[in-house]
């Protein structure tokens, strides 16, 4: 808001001298008209100095307040999620950054990173699902069952799930051998990279959302086919949260299109605040959370119920129960 503010006096007084010139370029019998107009550009440059030294100060709150929790994050996450092991899942369009800085974070709650799926424009183009409904016929296992009725995107996030998660202790971290050459079969497609060996199942998943609102005729499809994956990686594992910057709870962005819809919120936790040492933090207590069953929206964007979940009782331990 100041931003703006900060702009468009500017701007106004940009006019209002130009204005001034005018007058005094035109006639000199109109005095009283120039010193109004030089008062009130004076007053203007006051406000608009004024607003920057707000702003100025903000940002260093903000900046003061960042480096506070960033000092603690480690005190803070300690010890969260010791044992467990988290798949990182980047949609099109989502912040290397953020992810990077995420990691460190959960490192520092005591998870393990199994690896890293990108996925694709190509998966999420909506003419791909012939495509893709007959790569997972052809990769899935005999034994395992898929509703007939099930479209492309769900038959695909039950599939890669199978590979990716797991919810028994003892299988994290070891591949699903019925389902060895799936990854294999969706990146030779082109609709997904792999980095590290996220084929040694995780228990958790972090999602990260695209950081520009999903725009275009085919918006509403992508956002439907980021959720499926998100659904099915949850029901396969102990937890997902989705994690964006507050550009991704705005019109069109994917956690919105979470939080519209109540199958989602159930089982799946948003946080949107994903590029403030905050948010970083608040996302390893909601998987802490969905450990224990539940899920939450947090943040500081539209339909945030919270910044961030409940902090958790130092003494407690989480449950191995799934979200």
């Amino acid at each position: 808001m100041i931003d703006f503010r900060y702009h468009l006096v500017s701007i106004v007084a940009i006019f209002l001298a130009l204005a001034v010139g005018i007058v005094m370029g035109t006639t000199l019998l109109q005095s009283p008209a120039i010193e109004t107009a030089k008062k009130t550009s004076d007053l203007m440059a006051k406000t608009n100095n004024d607003l920057r030294s707000e702003l100025d100060g903000l940002r260093g709150r903000e900046s003061a307040d960042d480096a506070f929790v960033t000092a603690f994050t480690p005190r803070l996450v300690a010890g969260e999620l010791n044992g467990e092991r988290v798949l990182l899942v980047e949609a099109p369009g989502s912040s290397s950054t953020y992810r990077e800085a995420q990691q460190q974070v959960l490192l520092q709650a005591g998870a393990a990173i199994t690896g890293r799926v990108a996925l694709t424009e190509k998966l999420l183009d909506p003419k791909n699902q012939g495509v893709i409904d007959g790569l997972v016929t052809q990769l899935k296992p005999d034994d395992m069952a898929l509703a007939p009725s099930t479209n492309a995107y769900d038959k695909a996030a039950a599939l890669l799930a199978a590979t990716l998660m797991t919810t028994d202790q003892a299988q994290a971290g070891t591949a699903n051998p019925a389902t060895a050459a799936v990854l294999g079969g969706f990146e030779a497609g082109g609709l997904l990279t792999v980095d590290d060996e996220p084929a040694k199942r995780s228990t958790l998943v972090v999602m990260f959302a695209p950081e520009r609102p999903l725009d275009g005729e085919n918006a509403d499809a992508q956002a439907a086919a980021l959720l499926s994956l998100a659904r099915g990686l949850d029901a396969a594992g102990k937890g997902t949260v989705i994690a964006g910057s507050v550009n991704a709870a705005s019109t069109g962005g994917l956690i919105t299109a979470a939080r519209d819809e109540s199958d989602v919120t159930k089982r799946v936790s948003t946080v949107d605040n994903v590029d403030m040492p905050a948010g970083r933090t608040a996302i390893v207590y909601a998987l802490r959370e969905q450990l224990n069953g539940r899920a939450g929206q947090y943040g500081i964007g539209a339909n945030a119920t919270a910044p961030m979940p409940a902090v958790p009782n130092p003494t407690t331990t989480p449950t191995s129960s799934g979200s």
